[in-house]
């Protein structure tokens, strides 16, 4: 089956002074199957939202492709760029912030559809508007409330509404439960994933909560100083997690379990490797405890450990 969205080699670089570049994202390959999420994790500052954002046009690609459905949309002519929007949509990390505050949530929810001319006449905007409150959960009470008047799960339902409004096929959440209360969170994630079985999205769910991707997506993507060091199916990387930034951030993940007191978890020691014009080589190895010199001076690529399990580790290549 051909993946909805597919990267080749995709970069994006961005300049720093007269002749550096920071590499936001360098060389990363993945794709989407239809109906799949793919979960992007690493720490903050690792690309993962850079990614998502290159995918959709927000930041022009530096190198690399971007497929959508086999179409080549890396460098689409705003015309066209306009019209994809239909079809793919992001849900931002601020409920608050991704929506203006002088609208109310009648007009935020339904302006994409107006400036698309998807509806014909006020009264077809209200229904399709109020259609798409109902979807997400919200009121009708709140049709002309504003943003203020809401606490933080709502605002989201209205970034979630305003996405759905074009009937995408695939959506980039970027962190979209990481600004929310913990109870919050759980009727969010939950609303993402019926209205996933229900429509048939596709979603790239970006987060640096490993407890959260492993409940949403399908495979994971690690990623690290704008590289993927590893991607798996869900089930394979927490049962047999290879690189060993991996293992770190597997380690604390917090367990509601007494007997588990008494594991250690996998401290990562040292000074992050500059994202600024990095050296070739892995970039985690300055701090890794299994690096060697063979983990410097030359590019490392992706390595298939078993059927769909990838990693990008000297440990682990034949």
């Amino acid at each position: 089956m051909q993946p909805v969205i597919e990267t080749k080699d995709l970069k994006k670089y961005f300049k720093v002074g007269s002749s550096s570049f920071l590499h936001a994202v360098d060389t990363v390959n993945l794709s989407i199957p239809a109906g799949a999420t793919l979960g992007v994790v690493g720490e903050s500052g690792c690309g993962k939202s850079t990614l998502g954002r290159t995918i959709l046009g927000l930041h022009p690609a530096t190198d690399g492709q971007v497929l959508y459905k086999g179409r080549d949309i890396t460098h689409l002519k705003p015309a066209e760029r306009k019209k994809l929007a239909r079809e793919m949509q992001i849900i931002f990390q601020d409920p608050y912030s991704s929506i203006n505050p002088r609208h109310s949530i009648s007009h935020i929810i339904g302006e994409p559809i107006k400036v698309h001319k998807l509806v014909k006449g006020k009264a077809e905007l209200e229904e399709r508007v109020r259609e798409l409150m109902n979807t997400v959960g919200l009121a009708p009470r709140l049709y002309d409330a504003y943003p203020h008047e809401l606490d933080g799960g709502r605002r989201q339902r209205v970034g979630i509404a305003r996405a759905l409004g074009m009937a995408p096929e695939f959506i980039v959440c970027d962190e979209p439960v990481s600004a929310l209360d913990v109870s919050i969170q759980a009727q969010i994630l939950n609303l993402l994933m019926d209205l996933q079985e229900k429509m048939g999205l596709t979603y790239m769910f970006i987060t640096h909560d490993l407890s959260v991707v492993k409940h949403i997506s399908n495979e994971i993507a690690v990623m690290y100083l704008g590289q993927c060091v590893e991607r798996a199916p869900s089930d394979e990387l927490f049962k047999n997690p290879a690189h060993p930034y991996t293992r770190a951030l597997l380690s604390a993940i917090p367990v509601p379990n007494a007997s588990a007191r008494e594991r250690k978890p996998q401290l990562i020691r040292g000074e992050i490797t500059s994202p600024i014009d990095p050296k070739p080589g892995c970039r985690f190895a300055v701090r890794c405890p299994h690096a060697t010199e063979s983990c410097t001076g030359e590019e490392l690529h992706l390595t298939e450990l078993s059927p769909g399990h990838f990693v990008m580790c000297r440990l682990h290549e034949n």
